[in-house]
């Protein structure tokens, strides 16, 4: 499963970088054409734990599946240093859903909400902060690189 997920995020990542120029506008005046991110982030402190396994194996692909064919993909980040690498990372993780509709992910996520809750204390003892974004531009870097 993780191994279709990785070549299905680095075929969506080669695709992006030769189908874009600079960049791209997401969200534009048609409807339905919108984009949306819901980012989970779990902040670092003494005391706190997070089992990365766990989550990237069980968690998100259970929220994932929750969520249907309103996901376009979702993303995982694991904390390795905040501003320099002598610094504390100020997260151990962030994951990120891309939803086209942000009411129909809410509405899942409510229905849903015991398993989604109770599902939390098998890989982390943090409090998680949730951000909702609306994706208003994608780009990539114009810069060719010497060979």
């Amino acid at each position: 499963m993780a191994t279709k997920l990785h070549s299905f995020l680095l075929i969506f990542a080669l695709l992006g970088f030769t189908g874009c120029k600079t960049s791209q506008l997401i969200h534009s005046s048609t409807p339905g054409n919108e984009l949306f991110k819901v980012a989970i982030l779990y902040p670092n402190g003494e005391g706190k734990t997070f089992d990365m396994d766990y989550y990237e194996k069980k968690h998100m692909p259970m929220v994932a599946g929750l969520l249907g064919s309103n996901l376009k993909f979702y993303e995982i980040d694991k904390g390795i240093a905040g501003r320099t690498p002598a610094d504390p990372v100020p997260y151990l993780a962030v994951g990120y859903f891309y939803v086209k509709d942000i009411a129909e992910y809410n509405k899942a996520i409510a229905q849903n909400k015991d398993a989604v809750v109770n599902d939390i204390k098998n890989y982390t003892n943090i409090q998680p902060n949730i951000q909702v974004s609306e994706v208003r531009r994608i780009g990539f870097n114009a810069a060719k690189t010497k060979q």
